[in-house]
């Protein structure tokens, strides 16, 4: 999910950093690096477009927010994943979905222009079968995806230009419902369609067609039914949480992981501290925070200059608000796990949410990715478990979309 901050803001206060993951024991980090790891959910293009941003040099997640970048993702292990073109929600209307398919198809060209500014380290991959070469050649590996299908507007047609471009995850809604389904949190707290609408449901016809995965993350319990009765592939969830670890609506319920399996489908663990638990109440900051936004939104084109002035304020109010009750690493594998005992290894994945909100205490950005391997291990669960969670689930439900495609 995104958040709206277009400097790269993943929402972390200045904490004390916990254990580095290079320090952990050599044997972990030695196989954490031989496994393909991969992310089903980075909001890292949003960063792309940042003035003055590289994805090629290193940079500071408490400095600049961002957590993804090409050299964090080789100290971290983190092979690539699921690169998202996230459209924040606005009208349903015809100057609405204008305005939305422009910026969405802007956002995906970004993202094919990284891999084509730079072919030694990324490699855009369209299936499956592409992932484990891409890595063993020591690139990155770029999957496309769309979070928020609000851009395709009424012409589900426009679906076949983002599978041209290389999408092969589309999710439904995010924050509020649209023209295809309902959010889980939309501000009315009441469903629209009670589901997808029939819009929706033309929509995952068309994307059973081409082979494209169904994500139900951010939309509603309701629309996760309608996916799970009506999808012809395995439904994913890009990066969710449990509820019965925390009691949240964008958490899946366990009766509902259970249908999700039994139909194919994985849950990819979101690392979003908002949805893994319960937090004080911090009015001050909220405030400070709503103000930053509103500003940002009323900025007009985000300048180098401009986004010094707003990082400026950011760490301000993080040293004037500090978050003191934020989730941490032990919160995060507590969802994890849960997932992992009620539906086991092979339905269960990583989508951490980076530079979308994702982010807790012990695991700030991706050079803590290690520590999810060490926690596994310590958890009882073998190499090859740790594989098919780190990449071998969401890689199978993509097959399974693409052996699916016209059906």
């Amino acid at each position: 999910m995104r958040v709206g901050l277009m400097m790269g803001a993943a929402l972390i206060a200045l904490l004390p950093v916990a254990v580095s993951a290079q320090e952990l024991p050599k044997k972990v980090q030695q196989l954490h690096q031989k496994l393909l790891t991969l992310d089903s959910h980075l909001d890292t293009p949003a960063s792309l477009d940042l003035p003055d941003w590289s994805i090629d040099e290193e940079h500071g997640v408490h400095s600049d927010y961002t957590q993804v970048d090409l050299p964090r993702m080789k100290k971290g292990g983190l092979d690539g994943g699921f690169w998202a073109i996230y459209t924040g929600q606005g009208p349903l209307t015809v100057e609405g979905f204008a305005k939305a398919r422009d910026f969405a198809l802007m956002r995906g060209v970004s993202i094919r222009e990284m891999v084509a500014a730079d072919p030694a380290n990324f490699a855009l991959a369209l299936e499956a079968k592409d992932a484990a070469p891409i890595a063993a050649a020591g690139k990155r590996v770029v999957y496309m995806s769309i979070e928020n299908a609000y851009p395709l507007g009424e012409d589900v047609g426009l679906l076949q230009t983002f599978y041209d471009m290389g999408v092969r995850v589309v999710g439904f809604a995010h924050f509020a419902h649209n023209q295809f389904a309902d959010s889980s949190t939309d501000p009315s707290k009441k469903p629209r369609y009670g589901g997808l609408s029939p819009l929706g449901k033309q929509l995952l016809k068309d994307m059973n067609r081409l082979g494209i995965v169904p994500d139900a993350s951010h939309s509603s319990d309701q629309v996760l039914d309608d996916l799970l009765a009506l999808s012809t592939t395995p439904v994913l969830l890009t990066h969710s949480g449990c509820k019965a670890v925390y009691d949240h609506p964008r958490n899946i319920d366990d009766d509902r992981l259970k249908a999700l399996a039994a139909k194919g489908g994985v849950i990819q663990m979101n690392a979003y501290g908002a949805y893994l638990k319960a937090a004080k109440p911090n009015p001050e900051r909220q405030k400070a925070m709503g103000a930053l936004f509103a500003s940002m939104r009323d900025g007009g084109k985000m300048t180098a200059e401009k986004r010094a002035e707003l990082l400026a304020k950011r760490q301000e109010i993080d040293r004037l608000y500090p978050e003191t009750d934020r989730a941490t690493f032990d919160d995060f594998m507590a969802h994890m796990l849960h997932a992992l005992k009620v539906v086991g290894p092979d339905h269960v994945g990583i989508g951490a949410d980076w530079d979308g909100g994702g982010g807790v205490v012990g695991m700030e950005d991706v050079l803590d990715l290690p520590r999810i391997t060490e926690a596994l291990l310590k958890a009882d669960y073998s190499e090859a478990d740790v594989q098919k969670i780190w990449a071998g689930n969401v890689l199978r439900v993509l097959a399974a979309a693409e052996a699916g495609k016209g059906t």
